[in-house]
Protein backbone atom coordinates (compact mmCIF):
# COMPACT_ATOMS: atom_id res chain seq x y z
CA UNK A 1 0.00 0.00 0.00
CA UNK A 2 1.02 3.08 -0.81
CA UNK A 3 2.55 5.58 2.27
CA UNK A 4 0.60 9.19 2.97
CA UNK A 5 2.19 11.87 1.90
CA UNK A 6 2.62 14.62 4.46
CA UNK A 7 3.53 18.12 3.56
CA UNK A 8 4.07 18.72 7.61
CA UNK A 9 6.39 17.44 10.14
CA UNK A 10 4.81 14.99 12.29
CA UNK A 11 5.90 15.04 16.09
CA UNK A 12 5.65 11.62 17.73
CA UNK A 13 6.94 10.78 21.24
CA UNK A 14 9.76 8.08 20.78
CA UNK A 15 11.75 6.27 17.95
CA UNK A 16 9.43 3.12 18.12
CA UNK A 17 6.43 5.20 17.61
CA UNK A 18 8.43 6.92 13.91
CA UNK A 19 9.51 3.41 12.93
CA UNK A 20 6.12 2.60 13.18
CA UNK A 21 4.71 5.66 11.38
CA UNK A 22 7.20 5.13 8.79
CA UNK A 23 5.79 2.26 7.52
CA UNK A 24 2.38 4.82 6.99
CA UNK A 25 3.57 8.11 6.14
CA UNK A 26 6.12 10.24 3.49
CA UNK A 27 6.90 13.02 5.68
CA UNK A 28 9.39 14.75 7.96
CA UNK A 29 8.78 12.72 11.86
CA UNK A 30 10.33 14.31 14.80
CA UNK A 31 10.37 12.77 18.15
CA UNK A 32 10.04 14.10 21.45
CA UNK A 33 11.66 11.48 23.40
CA UNK A 34 9.04 11.47 25.79
CA UNK A 35 8.92 14.21 28.56
CA UNK A 36 12.27 15.66 26.34
CA UNK A 37 10.10 17.73 24.98
CA UNK A 38 10.26 19.73 28.54
CA UNK A 39 14.21 19.74 28.58
CA UNK A 40 15.75 19.70 25.48
CA UNK A 41 16.26 23.12 23.70
CA UNK A 42 17.12 21.33 20.57
CA UNK A 43 13.60 19.07 20.25
CA UNK A 44 11.68 22.46 21.43
CA UNK A 45 13.61 24.64 18.74
CA UNK A 46 13.49 22.12 15.54
CA UNK A 47 9.71 21.99 16.73
CA UNK A 48 9.02 25.63 16.56
CA UNK A 49 11.32 26.05 13.47
CA UNK A 50 8.85 23.07 11.68
CA UNK A 51 5.53 24.74 12.91
CA UNK A 52 7.11 28.31 11.46
CA UNK A 53 7.97 26.92 7.69
CA UNK A 54 5.41 24.31 7.28
CA UNK A 55 3.20 23.17 9.88
CA UNK A 56 2.75 20.17 12.51
CA UNK A 57 0.98 17.45 12.87
CA UNK A 58 0.58 15.79 16.56
CA UNK A 59 0.35 12.11 17.21
CA UNK A 60 1.02 10.88 20.64
CA UNK A 61 -0.58 8.20 22.80
CA UNK A 62 -3.89 8.19 23.85
CA UNK A 63 -2.76 8.03 27.62
CA UNK A 64 -2.79 11.14 29.77
CA UNK A 65 1.16 11.31 29.03
CA UNK A 66 0.52 11.61 25.45
CA UNK A 67 -2.19 14.37 26.52
CA UNK A 68 0.59 16.38 28.52
CA UNK A 69 3.10 15.80 25.89
CA UNK A 70 0.72 17.14 22.98
CA UNK A 71 -0.61 20.52 25.65
CA UNK A 72 3.02 20.86 25.92
CA UNK A 73 3.87 21.09 22.10
CA UNK A 74 0.79 23.41 21.94
CA UNK A 75 1.70 25.70 24.23
CA UNK A 76 5.47 25.93 22.03
CA UNK A 77 4.42 26.84 19.07
CA UNK A 78 1.31 29.16 19.28
CA UNK A 79 -0.85 29.83 16.64
CA UNK A 80 1.08 28.29 14.31
CA UNK A 81 -1.25 25.51 12.27
CA UNK A 82 -1.52 22.01 14.30
CA UNK A 83 -3.47 18.98 12.99
CA UNK A 84 -4.54 16.65 15.22
CA UNK A 85 -4.24 12.53 14.80
CA UNK A 86 -5.70 10.79 17.07
CA UNK A 87 -5.20 7.03 18.23
CA UNK A 88 -7.70 5.08 19.23
CA UNK A 89 -7.89 4.02 23.17
CA UNK A 90 -7.11 0.00 22.59
CA UNK A 91 -6.65 -2.02 25.58
CA UNK A 92 -3.08 -4.22 24.85
CA UNK A 93 0.56 -4.00 25.63
CA UNK A 94 3.38 -3.46 23.04
CA UNK A 95 5.44 -6.23 22.22
CA UNK A 96 8.71 -5.19 23.12
CA UNK A 97 7.70 -4.53 26.59
CA UNK A 98 7.69 -6.68 29.68
CA UNK A 99 4.22 -4.97 31.11
CA UNK A 100 1.35 -3.02 30.30
CA UNK A 101 1.64 0.66 30.55
CA UNK A 102 0.04 2.46 33.35
CA UNK A 103 -3.13 2.77 31.76
CA UNK A 104 -3.19 -0.22 30.08
CA UNK A 105 -3.47 0.98 26.47
CA UNK A 106 -1.55 0.36 23.38
CA UNK A 107 0.89 3.55 22.36
CA UNK A 108 1.47 4.68 18.84
CA UNK A 109 3.73 1.67 18.36
CA UNK A 110 1.63 -0.73 19.12
CA UNK A 111 -1.25 0.60 16.19
CA UNK A 112 -1.10 -1.27 13.10
CA UNK A 113 -0.66 0.08 9.83
CA UNK A 114 -4.29 0.23 9.03
CA UNK A 115 -5.44 1.59 12.33
CA UNK A 116 -2.52 4.60 11.82
CA UNK A 117 -3.62 4.96 8.15
CA UNK A 118 -7.25 5.39 9.12
CA UNK A 119 -5.84 7.85 12.27
CA UNK A 120 -4.57 10.00 9.46
CA UNK A 121 -7.50 9.73 6.81
CA UNK A 122 -10.19 10.68 9.66
CA UNK A 123 -7.70 13.88 10.70
CA UNK A 124 -7.71 14.42 6.51
CA UNK A 125 -4.62 13.79 5.42
CA UNK A 126 -4.93 11.11 3.02
CA UNK A 127 -5.67 11.13 -0.44
CA UNK A 128 -4.26 14.41 -2.75
CA UNK A 129 -6.49 17.40 -1.02
CA UNK A 130 -6.50 17.65 2.61
CA UNK A 131 -9.67 18.09 3.89
CA UNK A 132 -10.39 21.76 5.43
CA UNK A 133 -13.17 21.10 8.08
CA UNK A 134 -15.12 24.50 9.79
CA UNK A 135 -13.37 24.38 14.08
CA UNK A 136 -16.26 23.76 16.41
CA UNK A 137 -15.75 26.90 18.53
CA UNK A 138 -15.81 27.73 22.26
CA UNK A 139 -19.42 28.77 21.79
CA UNK A 140 -20.34 25.45 20.66
CA UNK A 141 -18.74 23.74 23.18
CA UNK A 142 -21.19 25.89 25.71
CA UNK A 143 -24.20 25.79 23.64
CA UNK A 144 -23.74 21.96 23.37
CA UNK A 145 -23.30 21.40 27.34
CA UNK A 146 -19.56 20.68 26.61
CA UNK A 147 -18.43 22.78 28.82
CA UNK A 148 -19.58 25.38 31.74
CA UNK A 149 -22.42 23.33 32.51
CA UNK A 150 -22.55 21.01 35.75
CA UNK A 151 -22.58 17.96 34.12
CA UNK A 152 -20.00 18.75 31.22
CA UNK A 153 -16.98 16.86 32.34
CA UNK A 154 -19.30 13.56 32.51
CA UNK A 155 -20.37 14.25 28.97
CA UNK A 156 -17.09 15.27 27.39
CA UNK A 157 -16.05 11.83 28.60
CA UNK A 158 -18.98 10.24 27.48
CA UNK A 159 -18.24 11.79 23.85
CA UNK A 160 -14.89 11.18 23.94
CA UNK A 161 -15.33 7.54 24.17
CA UNK A 162 -17.91 7.43 21.72
CA UNK A 163 -15.34 8.61 19.36
CA UNK A 164 -12.53 6.26 20.67
CA UNK A 165 -10.45 9.31 21.71
CA UNK A 166 -8.82 9.42 25.08
CA UNK A 167 -11.65 10.24 28.21
CA UNK A 168 -10.26 12.90 30.47
CA UNK A 169 -9.82 15.80 27.39
CA UNK A 170 -10.28 18.94 28.41
CA UNK A 171 -13.05 20.93 26.68
CA UNK A 172 -10.24 22.48 24.29
CA UNK A 173 -8.51 18.90 23.99
CA UNK A 174 -11.73 17.82 23.04
CA UNK A 175 -12.90 21.00 20.42
CA UNK A 176 -9.35 20.54 19.09
CA UNK A 177 -9.85 16.85 17.89
CA UNK A 178 -13.09 17.15 16.80
CA UNK A 179 -12.36 20.02 14.65
CA UNK A 180 -10.12 17.66 13.06
CA UNK A 181 -11.74 14.73 12.97
CA UNK A 182 -15.57 15.81 11.92
CA UNK A 183 -16.26 19.59 11.20
CA UNK A 184 -18.18 22.05 13.31
CA UNK A 185 -21.77 20.74 11.36
CA UNK A 186 -20.77 17.37 11.94
CA UNK A 187 -19.98 17.32 15.31
CA UNK A 188 -23.04 19.15 16.30
CA UNK A 189 -25.34 16.61 14.44
CA UNK A 190 -23.80 14.16 16.60
CA UNK A 191 -23.78 15.46 19.65
CA UNK A 192 -27.75 15.84 18.96
CA UNK A 193 -28.06 12.64 17.63
CA UNK A 194 -26.07 11.54 21.15
CA UNK A 195 -28.42 13.37 23.52
CA UNK A 196 -31.35 11.97 20.98
CA UNK A 197 -30.30 8.91 22.13
CA UNK A 198 -30.30 8.88 26.17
Amino acid sequence: MEKIKIKQAVVVEGKYDKIALSKVIDGVIITTDGFGIYRSEAIIKLIQMYARTVGLVILTDSDSAGQQIRGRIKSLVGDAEIINVYCPVIAGKERRKLHPSKEGTLGVEGMSVQILREAFEKAGLAGEAELKREPVTKQDMIALGLNGSENSSALREQVALSLGLPTKLSSNALRDAVSTLMGRAAFIRYIEELKGEK
